[in-house]
């Protein structure tokens, strides 16, 4: 599929030049940003455990402002809180360039093991802005997420006290994640829902019947992580690349039959990324970028030239028929956690 300015293949980096990204709104918040953002967990967190380089990820940030990446998405329990620290150096002197979003929720309680635990407390989410804020070096952020509902905490107390953030200036919007419908409901009653961040790739579609519907009716943006699928959609993970140390180990659909299994929904992607002459990172990109134009996933790496192909991705255009033979591929074996 060609550009239609200049006949270049959509999902090509030309030379050093990548065509201009398109720009996104986040809804009824006012923000707006590229169509493709960047998770920066990985940096610092979870993943390739002995991969990490904090100047070549400052160099993954800084390449991303400029080829028009700007929505940047952290937690305080990426680390715990290594991640914030880094995402703030990167951003010294730059933070007007980028759409800032950082979440509060997961308490870490075992960085080994990944265990963690929820805290949806008013005392938490008031402590959690003021610390983020500071390992930001910002006095404000853009959009401020709560993580995981708190089970032990009423939904109404927690977002009311995420409300107040914004009221205070710390936050000019704020959302959720992996939530339902009736959570939504009940939250945006009390104050705007700016947001919803859920998994959502060809191999994670279930938010699709409900909660994109829902961003749509209420001016929301929909924010997917992991749409490459944890990587794997890319075609470069297996299970001997993956340590105990990684957190993919531990989920289901990373074992190594799983993997096995799902190689089925890796070969579709192939197909139709050698047909339109792109990488099949971008084919997964640009079928979530077609769900809808609320939609701004958040892919993370730790490569320049690894944001760049993110980057060109917001340009490739899939046809209906490339999008008919990806939504035909089988649904994944295993569990997402």
């Amino acid at each position: 599929m060609c550009s239609p300015e200049d006949g270049t293949p959509a999902g090509r980096i030309v030379g050093a030049m990548i065509l201009p990204i398109p720009r996104r709104s986040l809804g009824a918040s006012g923000l707006e940003a590229g169509a493709v953002g960047l998770g920066c967990m990985g940096m610092t967190w979870a993943y390739d455990v002995d991969d990490r380089d904090e100047a070549r990820s400052i160099a993954v940030m800084h390449r991303a402002i400029e080829l028009g990446v700007t929505l940047f998405d952290t937690a305080d329990m990426y680390g715990p809180f290594t991640n914030e620290e880094l995402v703030g150096r990167a951003l010294h002197g730059r933070r007007d360039e980028v759409v800032l979003a950082t979440k509060v929720g997961l308490v870490v309680e075992d960085p080994a093991t990944y265990a963690m635990r929820r805290d949806g407390t008013p005392e938490h989410v008031r402590e959690g802005i003021d610390a983020s804020l500071r390992r930001l070096q910002t006095d404000h952020v853009d959009l401020y997420q709560l993580h995981r509902v708190d089970e032990n905490t009423p939904l109404e107390e927690t977002w009311a006290a995420m409300a107040d953030v914004v009221r205070a200036g710390k936050a000019r919007a704020i959302g959720l994640s992996e939530v339902t419908v009736d959570e939504l409901d009940l939250a945006h009653a009390i104050h705007p829902v700016a947001s919803v961040q859920s998994e959502l790739s060809l191999w994670t579609r279930d938010r699709l019947e409900d909660v994109l519907p829902w961003c749509r009716e209420h001016d929301a943006a929909f924010i997917p992580y992991s749409p490459l699928g944890r990587g794997y959609l890319t075609g470069t993970v297996t299970a001997a690349s993956l340590d105990d140390r990684d957190f993919r180990a531990r989920n289901p659909r990373f074992t190594r039959e799983a993997l096995t299994a799902n190689l089925a929904i890796v070969e579709r992607v192939r197909e139709v990324a050698q047909r339109v002459e792109a990488t099949p990172a971008q084919v997964a990109l640009a079928w979530v970028l077609a769900r809808d134009e609320r939609v701004l996933p958040i892919p993370g790496t730790r490569r320049v030239e690894r944001v760049e192909e993110n980057a060109a991705a917001a340009n490739l255009v899939l046809s209906p028929q490339d999008l008919a033979d990806l939504d035909a591929a089988p649904p994944p074996v295993g569990a997402r956690y």
